[in-house]
Formats: C-alpha cells, sequence, structure tokens
C-alpha cells in the first residue's frame, strides 16, 4: 500500500509539473504576442523602432560546418555580413532573425532609407543573424533561412535575397522557412541567384556554424530582443523614446558624416545572362507556394518573455 500510495503521489507532482510548464509556456506567448501588438502600432503610428521581446535560446547542435564563412563576411567572436560600403563613414549594426515579426516591421518601414544610404556609400550594415524564434517556439527556420541568405552572399545577393525573405514571412507559428525546397523557390524570386551551387549551398547547411556562432555572441550580448540596431554603436531603440523613425535615420547619419568622404559601394557579381525559367535550376526543383518575411528591433520598455 504505501510504495502504491508513493507511485500515486508522484505521478499526482508530475502532472502538476507538467501542467505549470503548458501554463507557464501559454503566458509566455501570451506576453509575446502582447509585445507584437503593441510593437506593430507604435510602428505604424511612428515609425519608429521596437523591439520583439524574446530570450535567445536557440543554440543548436553543432555542424560540420564550424569554419565556413560567406564571402566577405567578418569572422571574429560576432560574425557579420556588411552590405553597402565597407568604408562608408558610417556603421549600422542589426541583429534580428528571419522569423520575427518585429524585425519584417523595422525592415519594412527603414528599407528605403537604408538601401539609399547605402547606396551612396554613407552607411555600411552589418548583419548579425540569430536563431530567437527557433529556440523559444521550436522548429529551425530562422537558423536555415539564415543559412540560405548566407549562401545568397557568396553569389553576391544578400540584401536582395534577405528582403525577399522578409517580403515572404510565414506567420511566426508556421515554420515554412524550415523547407529548404521552400527558400530556393523564393530565390528564384533574385535575379543571379539560382544556380547549382547555391543549392548544394541551402541544402548542405553550409553556413549553419556561421549562424550558431552568431547566436551565441547575441545570447552572450546582453540585448533583450530583435532587432537590436545600433548607429555607430548607439542602441536606437533608446533614442526619442524609441520612436526613432526612418526619416531620423536618414538625418543623423549625414549629420555624423558631414565632412567625410562617401564609401565606395560593393559592386556585386553581374547575375547570369540565362533566362529564370524552368531550366535554372535543374536540381531541387522547389514546387511550394512562397511564404512571408521578418522585422527588427522595437521599442524600448518591452520585457523579455
Amino acid at each position: 500500500m504505501n510504495q502504491k500510495n508513493h507511485d500515486a503521489k508522484r505521478s499526482a507532482r508530475e502532472r502538476l509539473h507538467a501542467q505549470r510548464a503548458k501554463d507557464q509556456a501559454r503566458a509566455r506567448r501570451s506576453r509575446q504576442a502582447i509585445v507584437a501588438g503593441s510593437v506593430v502600432a507604435a510602428l505604424a503610428i511612428a515609425g519608429g523602432i521596437g523591439i520583439w521581446a524574446s530570450m535567445s535560446g536557440g543554440g543548436g547542435n553543432s555542424t560540420d560546418n564550424e569554419s565556413a564563412r560567406p564571402r566577405q563576411a567578418s569572422g571574429g567572436d560576432k560574425p557579420a555580413i556588411p552590405v553597402g560600403a565597407l568604408d562608408a563613414p558610417s556603421t549600422l549594426t542589426v541583429w534580428e532573425d528571419f522569423r520575427c515579426p518585429a524585425c519584417r516591421q523595422f525592415e519594412t518601414g527603414f528599407r528605403p532609407v537604408l538601401h539609399e544610404l547605402e547606396d551612396s556609400g554613407h552607411l555600411k550594415t552589418e548583419y548579425h543573424l540569430v536563431t530567437i524564434i527557433d529556440g523559444n517556439t521550436g522548429g529551425r527556420g530562422s537558423r536555415r533561412a539564415a543559412n540560405a541568405a548566407l549562401c545568397a552572399q557568396d553569389a553576391g545577393r544578400f540584401r536582395e535575397y534577405h528582403d525577399v525573405l522578409y517580403a515572404h514571412q510565414p506567420p511566426e507559428q508556421q515554420d515554412k522557412f524550415a523547407d529548404n525546397q521552400h527558400l530556393l523557390q523564393l530565390a528564384e524570386k533574385v535575379k543571379g541567384l539560382p544556380s547549382a551551387a547555391f543549392t548544394k549551398c541551402v541544402n548542405d547547411g553550409r553556413y549553419d556554424g556561421f549562424v550558431e556562432k552568431s547566436d551565441t555572441a547575441f545570447a552572450g550580448s546582453g540585448f533583450q530582443g530583435t532587432p537590436t540596431v545600433l548607429l555607430n554603436g548607439k542602441d536606437l531603440s533608446k533614442e526619442k523614446g524609441g520612436r526613432f523613425t526612418a526619416a531620423d535615420l536618414k538625418k543623423t547619419v549625414l549629420a555624423a558624416n558631414k565632412g567625410k568622404q562617401p564609401g565606395k559601394p560593393q559592386t556585386p557579381p553581374q547575375p547570369s545572362q540565362t533566362p529564370r525559367t524552368s531550366q535554372t535550376p535543374k536540381t531541387s526543383r522547389p514546387a511550394s507556394q512562397p511564404a512571408t518575411g521578418t522585422s527588427q528591433q522595437p521599442q524600448p520598455g518591452a520585457s523579455p518573455s
């Protein structure tokens, strides 16, 4: 009898523990939804920068490609992809996740100004890709999308593919970016990107180690969420009460660059002359429909989940 009672009590404790874990997960998702809603509203009204308040927890398994580095990427403890003139007088540092809704809001609102400043040699943007959503909600879409974007960097098409991924970011709970075939299909929207080399890079997860290293750096950075955006080292989510707009970014960059020589923008490789029809690429031809994009660092005051 004593053993039976003991087993029954232990079983009850285990059920209670499991239920508490479910309740905590539900509460966490609820807090995230509230933060996301307030971020979208703030961005819509003020055009400012907000934060998707999530703690990084996505560090996955080590890979066989730990030392692989994309073309022109920086290494070290905080690997990044540079966009724009490498010698631009101002630098924008962006930590983001391709599955992050707030990152998509940032990219959508700031993209025209970013492109203008990058193309004119005034700004270099350094992208650090992380996998917060994979860690918080499960899945592999953050990692696989990041790897695919790094593969696009090898072809000189990072910025274009990066923008396509955010424009087709799926809802956060739908891990559509985990499907390499879907990522390959989205690549067909970028002129000059589809190729056998790109397909192999995506399917092999060539830069999974690079992504994991970046995610580890973010986890130890002290930043509270994505996107985190720094201009010349200054956290823009803390400027103007978190209502720092794209117009403010342009004004601040030009003021900081006054009297300085603009950099020389990078010239991407010329796209292939082969028409983007059913002929390219022949291998791993995707058949599914595209998904949707990602966002950037929202408003200060958002609390981590």
